[in-house]
């Protein structure tokens, strides 16, 4: 019987890892497999996946495509290109190699790197920027930065005769199985996707965001992945929203990654967790199992750059929408454990030590598993409006410069909160913390003061700093809230503008 390639990732076709893959695994995968489709991809300005398609008719022709790409406009992908100078080269990452799932035809699929007319790594690439960012990081600390993203998006549809049986109480929908929750299949059928074409997916469920509106159903579900090279996560994340539309797309469904859909309902973030490593080992914990002076340290990097991170995770009006006071979306810049008010979150870590698996399998016999790989620390402002590669990039930056600062441990001890601050008796706490900037021109702002710490080590080039600021200020958003509340109206308006962000 011939072999469904759909059904297989390719590291299992090829046998061995992705970073191994070589030009001749390839070739002979396209000779051996019919392959007569190459796709070459990269994300753009706007967060979405742009494709480039070849036929393959000789191997001469795969080999030259392969090994020297070919040219795109780089001023219709970037506004910081110049139209007089735009050409730019493509260059297929062979480790990103996949099976296209949705094509008639046989193809195989590449995520590219950009070059400029030198043949150099183009400066201001996004995906470029986060290679930089990953290697200052292991030059400085002799650590590696790894990172997995908590996929939030809507799934709608119009309501009919079986959608309106079984209803989900509104705004309760988390981990809601069917039939109250109706798109969970949709799901699992996308994270089959997913890890079909190489992504590393911890766990899905329903979240707590459902409600109708308009004739419509309207259900949130989550994706997160399991950490991995901070590198790899940004390309997970960029396929994953890929994979989710065009599957949608075939479902005959909507979805939606933007950060708020509606007033008054759950909106949807981009939470990153992260994990900083040193010869396999996680560095976040210490030899007591507490949260480590590495950790707390990259913590106080994020502290000290929050104001303009913001840039980076929430790139357009809407997503201060969703970053409002006193809701589970973050305003205030501070940290803490197990606690969902904070800006960044100390996750539960399986550091009890105690056997939790035996007493409820008394069958089995004790089990003494040392979880903690598992500990990351979790910041929660982001949403799908960002480019990824550039969150990711500025995160790991953020981590660093904590890293290298003198004062951190002081810095994570000021900002460190151990309280609901969104109860009236904390108010005097939450008065002393600052606040995250609420518009896309304050965090233009922020980012303009602050764009020394992310262009050092020439990791942001000074080209994409003024880029992402020109787009914020672009905006004129200052007084987005106030607007909102004196021309209701508005905010559907905006809603609608950035309703297939990212």
């Amino acid at each position: 019987m011939e072999m469904d390639i759909r059904s297989n990732t390719m590291q299992a076709l090829i046998g061995k890892p992705a970073a191994e893959f070589t030009l001749a695994d390839i070739t002979a995968f396209v000779k051996d497999n019919g392959i007569g489709m190459v796709n070459f991809m990269y994300p753009a300005a706007d967060g979405r996946l742009k494709t480039l398609n070849f036929v393959i008719t000789n191997e001469e022709y795969l080999h030259s495509i392969l090994t020297s790409g070919e040219r795109v406009d780089g001023s219709s992908l970037f506004p910081f290109i110049e139209a007089g100078s735009s050409d730019l080269y493509v260059i297929p990452r062979l480790r990103t190699a996949f099976i296209d799932p949705f094509a008639e035809l046989p193809t195989l699929c590449f995520l590219c790197s950009f070059f400029d007319k030198d043949g150099q790594r183009l400066e201001s690439s996004p995906e470029y920027t986060l290679y930089k960012a990953k290697k200052a990081f292991t030059e400085a600390t002799g650590m590696t930065y790894e990172a997995m993203g908590e996929l939030e998006y809507y799934v709608s549809a119009p309501e009919n005769e079986q959608t309106q049986m079984y209803p989900a109480v509104d705004q309760k929908g988390y981990h809601e199985s069917a039939p109250f929750a109706k798109f969970n299949s949709f799901r699992t059928q996308c994270m089959y996707y997913i890890a079909l074409i190489g992504g590393k997916i911890k766990y899905g469920h329903s979240e707590v965001g459902n409600f109708r509106l308009d004739g419509r159903i309207y259900e949130q579900n989550e994706i997160e992945f399991l950490p991995t090279d901070v590198e790899d996560a940004a390309d997970q994340l960029v396929l994953a929203k890929w994979v989710i539309r065009n599957l949608a797309y075939e479902y005959g469904l909507d979805t939606s990654f933007a950060p708020k859909i509606t007033e008054g309902k759950a909106g949807s973030g981009l939470h990153i967790h992260m994990r900083i490593m040193k010869d396999g080992k996680n560095m976040m914990l210490d030899a007591d199992g507490k949260l480590s002076e590495t950790a707390r340290r990259a913590i106080a990097g994020m502290m000290t750059l929050a104001p303009s991170i913001t840039a980076f995770g929430n790139a357009n009006p809407t997503s201060y929408f969703r970053l409002v006071p006193h809701q589970e979306a973050p305003t205030n810049i501070c940290w803490g454990d197990r606690n969902r008010s904070v800006l960044v979150r100390v996750p539960l870590g399986w550091t009890t030590k105690r056997d939790m698996f035996s007493q409820v399998n008394p069958q089995d016999k004790e089990m003494h598993v040392d979880a903690s790989s598992k500990q990351t620390v979790e910041i929660r402002s982001a949403d799908c409006s960002a480019d990824i590669y550039q969150l990711l990039s500025a995160l790991c930056v953020a981590c660093r410069y904590g890293l290298e600062l003198p004062n951190g441990l002081e810095i994570a001890d000021k900002t460190y909160v151990d309280v609901n601050i969104h109860k009236e008796e904390n108010k005097a706490r939450v008065a002393s913390l600052d606040q995250l900037p609420d518009s896309c021109a304050a965090s233009a702002d922020k980012l303009a003061e602050q764009r020394a710490a992310y262009e050092a080590k020439g990791i942001f080039s000074p080209a994409m700093i003024d880029s992402i600021i020109k787009t914020l200020r672009s905006y004129n958003d200052a007084d987005i809230r106030r607007e909102v509340k004196q021309h209701p109206e508005l905010m559907s308006e905006m809603v609608s503008k950035y309703y297939y962000c990212g």
